[in-house]
This record gives C-alpha cells, structure tokens and sequence, in this order.
C-alpha cells in the first residue's frame, strides 16, 4: 500500500540521469555571463582559487556562521612537511531574537562572541588573520567582500541583504578593538572542500547534506565569464539549492513537497533543498503520515495533535525510525513519544516511508552530484577520473543509511569517475582559516612573482631609451674612426640593388644558420607571368661538425650538395650560386665574406678570420666532383629582404627574429663612411645582435640574463641577441624557474633533475605555452614532458613567467627596428615614411604573441612611421638566388 502510494518518489535511474542532465543545463546557465541572471543556481564566484598545498603555516582565527549554532575557532597550521593543522573551537548558541533580528545586533553578537574567545585563547596581543565561514548564498567579487543575495535555512536578519558581510562584520569587530584582520570570506562547503583538500589534494568537490544542502567544485577560470581572466580555476559555489525554482523539477515534486513549500518562511524558492535537506525532510514525513492516517491507511484513521504540528516530526525521528538493526524497536518508542501509538504494521509502514523520504534525497543529490563530476571529468579532457568530495553535514553523519546510498547511486550514475568520499572531521571553520592560509600564501607568492618579474616590465622611458642607444651605436658602426670599437658592427653587404623584375634563370642556393642546412634550386622567369620555383632539400648539421674543424664543416656542406645536385639529376651543370651565411662577416664586394665570429651555437676550427667563399671553393676542388659560379654570399636578413622585395619594391628592411636576431637595411650610399662612393645605396647588414656588448644596456640586464651569458658558449658577446632570440630565450626562463622553485613559489620547492638540465626549455615550449586556446591541464602535461610535476598554479606561474620573458624580448626587438626606421625616415628627409619590414624567423611566425608584440611597439616608438610587416614564406634562400640574379643582371648591365 505504501508503495503504491509514494510511487512518485521512487526515481528510476534513467529519472536520475535525466536531473544530472537538467542540472548540468542550469550549470551552465548560471556561469554565462548573459544567461546568469535568469539561472536559478546561481554559480556564485568565490575567489578561492587555489588548495591547500603543504607550504600553509602561521595562526589562524575563523568564525561560523550559518547553523544552529555560532562557533569560533583557533587553528594553527605546521609547515611540518606532514601537513598538520590543530583546531581549536567554541560553539556559541544562535538565539532566534539574533537570527530573526537586524543586522547590527547580529554582526555585535558576532564580535561578542569573538572577543570572548579571544579572551578565552589568552590572543588579544595578537593581530591574527581571520576566514568567516557565512553559509548563506552571497555575491562576491573579491574573496574578502561578499554581498548577501538572500537569507535561507532559519535565518531572517533585516537590513542586511544587498550590503557586505565583511564590511559588516569590521565595523562590528572595530568597535569591540578586536584585533583581526578579516581576509577571506567563504560558504561552509567551500570551508569544507579546502578542510578536506589539506588532507587529500584530490579533493576538488565540496558537499554540505545537513540543515541546508549545497556543492561546490573547481572550475575551470575560461568558462566563469562572471568574472576576468582565464588562467587556472576558481571554486564556484553552486548554491544548488535553489535548482527547480524556474520549475525545472515540477513533474517531480509531489503534492506532498508543494504543501511543504507553501508552509514554508520562503514559497518557491530553494525548493531543491526542500527535496533533500534535514530542515524538511521530517515535515514532509508529517505530511505523509497525515494524508495516510486520514485516509484510514495509519493509526487506525485516528489525527493525532503530533500529526497536526507543523515541525513535530524532525530529522532526529527519521534517523532513528531508519535503523533496521533493531527491527521496529526504534520506530515504536519513536511514534510512541509523539503520542502516536502504533500496531506493528504502523511501525513496518511509517519505517517504508522514512526510508522512501531518505532515498528519494540522497537519490537526488546523487543526480546533481553526478553532474558535477561529469562536468569535471570533461574539462579535464579525461576517460576516466579520480578525485575526492569533502562532505560534511548532519544528515550524512547521522542517518545510519545516507552516506551508502548516496555513494552507490554516484557510482553507478558516473561509472567513469573513481569517486573518494571524505568526511570533514573538523567541519568548515579549519577550512575558513586554510582559506584565509592559502590567500596569505598567494599574497605573498605574488608579492615575489612581481619582484622577479619586475625588471621585464621596461616602461617606455627604458624602451625610449634603447631606441635612441641603438640608434647611436648604428651611427658608431657607419663612421670610420668610431667603426672599429663599435658593437653594432654596421657591415657593407654589396648589395647595392632589388629586384626589378627583369631577373630570370635557373640558380643554386645554400642556406646555412641554424642547426639546419637547405640546399635550394631556384628558377626565375620574367616578363608578365614572372614567378620563382624552387625545390630545396634540408640536411642536419650534427654538433660535432658544428664544434669540430672548419674544413670538417665546410666538406659536410659540400656533401650535402653534391647529394642534392644527384637527388635533382643537375650535377654537370655549372651554375651561378648564392650562399646565404648567417653570421657576421665583413665584406670586401658581393662575392668575398671574413667571418667576423660565430654565433648560435657554432664553434667551427680555423673559420674566424677567413673568407668563407674561399673555404666552400677550396672544399669543392678537394671533393673534385662538379664546379659551381659563386656570385654572392649574403646574410639571412639581406635574403629575406631580397624575397619579400621581389614581392614589395618598397621592402628596405629585413628582420630576423629566430634562433638568432639581426636586421639588414639599405643606407644611402653617402652614409656610409667605410665604403669609397656617395651614389645609391647599399644593404647594410647591422649585425645588432651584438649591441649591449659595451655594456650601454647592462641596467636593463637582470641576473637571470647574467647566468644565461656566463653559461653560454661566447660569454659577454651578442648581449641583445641574448634577450631577444630564440635560442636564449627558454633558458631565461628555466634560470627564473629554478629561483622561483629555490624560493618555494614553484613545484612545491623541489628543483627536479631536469630542471637542472641547461637547455632543456626550448623556445618552441615557450611557444606552446604561451597559446591562448591551451588550457592549463595542456600546460601541465608539456610541463609533465620535461619531468616537471606541476600543480594547476605552477603552471599558471609558468606561463606567466614565458609571457614575461618573451614580451621582453619582442619590446625590445621593437626598439632596436624603431630606430633602424627612424633613421631610413631622416635619410629620405620625409615628415611621414611608408615602408615594408621582410621578416623571417621561427620566434616571429611560430610564438603567439610576439609579432603583435613587436609591431605594437614599433608603431608606439616611431610614431611618424608607417610600418607594414611583411612575412618572408620562401625564407632567405630564395633571397640568396634573387641576389646572385640581381647581381648577375648588374654584372651584365656593367659589361655592356
């Protein structure tokens, strides 16, 4: 009968994963942005951002708002390495004339109370941070201010909605001379989630089943639109126990929950919680047992004043009635105290319905539960997912069935996530006060993030004054007597031309400056359907040829172009060849290149000093193979500006910002104090990377560059290049990171062995994550790649620190171009100068920022400039071949 009756409180699983689903709807409802204020769960922000991560220590005060009573705790957390915390409390009653009356007597009673357990702890002295745990749904935009939205539970204070709790509870605590600083205000389940996260750091749900119910979880920061910035998580309070209020649940709700809802302080509203919470579930037993009772299926049709008294029947009753273990003793002596007097089948049907109650709210709670590890389980990207839930709460302490019920249906709602259930054995104070521990953590965690990074920051004035010092050393570097000491070296390409269209023929390429070396046919036609093909091939260099002998070199070069000629079937044609050489070589005419130094990992014997077209022919003669017409060796800047000229006959400038830095030019000839002649112009290959070396920008130089140069392989040398170029640039950021760790900011203080590894952050890492459509689970596991355990905190640190070092970088390659423009501006003598960057480089085309970066800066540093950048697609050895035609095409002109 009984059953017959309640069937419409018994849910089926398929009903379950129905309301999973319905409130997994009205969970992304409450976190847009535009849709939140018409969601009935609210997906309140609580900016708690961050768990407990051991390194917690120091005195806390917390305070408890929320139940029926009031409790004050002390709580001390150990850096001990065992992450241990001590708690100690007094509970305070909550007197109905307090929780019914108005605001100011409220936050007074609360100060009362607080001072007196202060007074109690002997803590007066003392200025102690505090976490004020208020469990009633509140507004929040910072994590020490909350306004209160509305009362729920048995709360009814006036004049307090809509105003600060924490203001509030200040003013109270001023007036008292209470020495506390309030830093933190939290719901009781997010006290709880971080009380349990300090003992399991899986722990990423909070739960309260007791007077009230509610969830919170960590959320991921991209999909919060309520609140800026999407680095890492926050924990949202669901305050999911107002899902139904916009009649979500109404073909579940019975006559029984509406009868229940219209007695109750707050008609339609929280009317989840009406379903599932301990403040009701009792009521809506009486209801039950009313209606039966009426309808002669109890007591023998007899109403007794119990049945008739709103409250009479509890949640204490239900418990008690639920414990099977002694048969229907307990239900008896229950029934019989409410003056009830029951058969034996009374005991057996009033036993069902106390269980079809109990069922029915942890049943639900499941459903809502389970939505929640879904959403979980898919922002994490995961098949399969473990993690913890903190719960706390009398219903799921006390009931002798509800935590096992609750656990099996979650299970087999969400077969796909290995759920832990952690009591709170201390309740949510300790957890206000870790909450409070954690803020003071990141507090000062950004305190030292901001002074390490500090120095990257380079206002404007310090950017100004690079542009004008890199200005200066390119005016050093073109005059005669100050050439020779000058760091900006200035060098004369021979390049006195662009293309003009009437370039064709077939040509050979070389390309070397990296760890890469390409070999490139090219053929160019003219005329109306002018265009350029090529076909290439990329052959590596190994280290030890880099690091041996320059002949070694030179013959592996050679190798590899006499594997290229065969591969293309050319190996008995003679034709002209232009070698595209990126490092710093002072030229005598188009075809004669000294190496100045090497850079960029190079550190080939017997080459320094030596001209490296005579290196490259002397090693073709030795291989006695085939014979090639060396026209020209260029810079890969010159090449990348002849690609990007073919395309844009107003490209002056090339740009290399890859592994390696430098910009080339065309400076009017009378300029050019070096060289003999005032007409035209030529190309001047600037060779910036090493401006700085004079030490003019060591101010701007932070101790993370000093070990990065004192560890390379020419120390003191190509300082700017250092700061700006990919090669460097990783390691920049591994020697921050091993400060930080050093520091305790980062991997828990622990510097892995792999961290220790030079050269084990490469640029391209920086790249990847620095990505804005990468989430921070994707970070971790890059991080992960390099043996790096990461937290979700590390690795927004992480990525802080990449965007720090690589912004640098970009604002001052922007600096330095600023006054390469600057300067083409005053040589045409134009108020206003239009022209077009070529660029090439993996730091420019491959990372996310830095070309905006870059431009930005360029546009904000030479104002008079109209700058188009243009991207090199065929890089600089298409160059090479455009300068050995445009080269041949003047030769030609100069024979005629």
């Amino acid at each position: 009968q009984v059953d017959r009756y309640l069937f419409q409180l018994r849910l089926s699983d398929d009903v379950l994963l129905d309301v999973a689903a319905r409130f997994q709807a009205e969970m992304v409802k409450g976190l847009g942005r535009d849709t939140n204020p018409t969601a009935a769960v609210k997906m309140l922000p609580s900016f708690v951002r961050s768990l407990p991560d051991g390194s917690e220590k120091g005195d806390f005060l917390a305070v408890d708002l929320g139940g029926s009573q009031f409790r004050a705790h002390q709580v001390k957390v150990f850096d001990d390495g065992k992450q241990s915390s001590q708690l100690e409390s007094k509970f305070y009653p909550t007197p109905k004339e307090v929780t019914q009356g108005n605001g100011a007597e409220l936050f007074d009673y609360i100060a009362d109370c607080l001072s007196d357990f202060m007074e109690t702890k002997n803590l007066k002295h003392k200025k102690l941070p505090l976490g004020f745990t208020f469990s009633f749904p509140c507004k929040q935009t910072k994590l020490e201010e909350g306004v209160l939205l509305a009362w729920t539970k048995h709360f009814r204070v006036r004049g307090v909605q809509d105003t600060d709790m924490v203001s509030s509870l200040r003013r109270a605590l001023q007036k008292h001379q209470a020495n506390v600083d309030v830093l933190a205000l939290v719901n009781d389940t997010v006290g709880t989630m971080m009380t349990c996260g300090y003992d399991d750091q899986r722990c990423e749900v909070g739960l309260i089943i007791g007077t009230g119910t509610n969830a919170c979880y960590m959320e991921e920061m991209r999909h919060i639109s309520l609140v800026e910035g999407d680095e890492g998580r926050m924990c949202i309070n669901t305050e999911w126990g107002a899902f139904g209020d916009d009649g979500a649940l109404d073909d579940l709700r019975t006559e029984f929950d509406r009868e229940l809802d219209l007695g109750s302080l707050n008609p339609g509203k929280q009317l989840f919680e009406k379903m599932i919470s301990s403040l009701y579930l009792g009521e809506l037993v009486r209801l039950i047992l009313l209606k039966m009772t009426k309808e002669g299926l109890l007591f023998s049709g007899k109403v007794s004043t119990a049945l008739l008294t709103k409250g009479k029947i509890e949640m204490k009753h239900v418990s008690a009635m639920e414990k099977y273990k002694e048969g229907l003793s307990n239900t008896k002596e229950v029934l019989t105290e409410l003056n009830l007097f029951p058969s034996e089948e009374d005991c057996v049907a009033v036993q069902h319905v106390c269980t079809i109650v109990s069922f029915r709210s942890a049943n639900l709670c499941a459903a809502a539960l389970a939505a929640i590890l879904t959403r979980l389980r898919e922002n994490k990207k995961l098949l399969r997912m473990r993690t913890t839930v903190g719960i706390d709460g009398g219903l799921y302490k006390t009931h002798p069935k509800y935590a096992k019920r609750l656990h099996k249906v979650v299970r087999r709602l969400v077969p796909m996530c290995d759920v832990r259930f952690l009591l709170s054995e201390s309740g949510s104070g300790r957890g206000a006060a870790l909450v409070t521990a954690v803020a003071r953590r990141l507090a000062a965690q950004r305190r030292h993030l901001d002074a390490a990074l500090a120095p990257f920051l380079l206002p404007p004035d310090i950017l100004q004054e690079v542009r004008d010092k890199m200005r200066a050393e390119l005016e050093y570097g073109l005059k005669r007597e100050t050439q020779a000491q000058a760091t900006v070296k200035m060098l004369p390409t021979y390049v006195c031309g662009t293309p003009d269209g009437t370039e064709k023929g077939k040509f050979l390429a070389l390309d070397l400056g990296g760890t890469n070396f390409r070999v490139l046919l090219v053929k160019i036609k003219s005329g109306r359907r002018r265009s350029v093909q090529m076909y290439n091939k990329i052959f590596a260099i190994p280290l030890e040829i880099m690091q041996g002998t320059g002949e070694e070199l030179f013959d592996h070069i050679v190798q590899c172009i006499a594997d290229f000629l065969e591969y293309m079937g050319i190996k008995g044609a003679r034709l002209p060849l232009g070698f595209t050489f990126s490092f710093p070589c002072r030229q005598a005419s188009i075809d004669k290149g000294t190496l100045v130094g090497w850079t960029k990992g190079f550190k080939a014997t017997d080459c320094e000093g030596e001209d490296v077209v005579d290196m490259l022919r002397e090693a073709i003669r030795r291989r006695n193979e085939f014979d090639l017409d060396i026209v020209a060796v260029v810079n890969d800047t010159v090449g990348t500006m002849m690609t990007c000229g073919y395309e844009d006959p107003n490209c002056e400038i090339g740009l290399i910002a890859g592994t390696g830095t430098n910009v080339c030019y065309m400076e009017d000839m009378k300029n050019i104090e070096i060289v003999e002649g005032n007409e035209g112009k030529m190309c001047i290959n600037t060779e910036w990377g090493a401006f700085g070396d004079n030490g003019c920008i060591d101010h701007i130089r932070t101790k993370y560059d000093r070990e990065v140069d004192e560890g390379s392989l020419n120390p003191g040398k190509q300082r700017y290049e250092k700061m700006t170029s990919g090669m460097y640039l990783g390691e920049i950021v591994r020697q921050i990171l091993i400060d930080l760790t050093k520091q305790g900011l980062l991997f828990r203080g622990h510097i892995s062995e792999s961290l220790r590894k030079r050269g084990i952050f490469e640029t391209k890492f920086l790249s990847q994550i620095e990505s804005d459509r990468l989430a921070l689970l994707q970070v971790r596991r890059i991080l992960q790649q390099l043996g790096l355990d990461s937290t979700c905190e590390d690795s927004i640190i992480v990525k802080e620190v990449c965007g720090a070092v690589s912004r640098r970088a970009a604002r001052l390659c922007g600096a330095g171009l600023a006054a390469v423009v600057e300067k083409k501006r005053e040589n045409r003598g134009v108020e206003r100068l239009q022209i077009t960057v070529g660029v090439d480089g993996t730091l420019y085309k491959l990372h996310p920022h830095f070309s905006r970066i870059l431009q930005e800066t360029v546009k904000e540093l030479a104002p008079q400039c109209d700058v188009t950048f243009m991207l090199s697609e065929d890089g600089s050895g298409k160059g090479a071949a455009l300068i050995t035609a445009v080269a041949k095409r003047l030769h030609n002109v100069g024979q005629k």
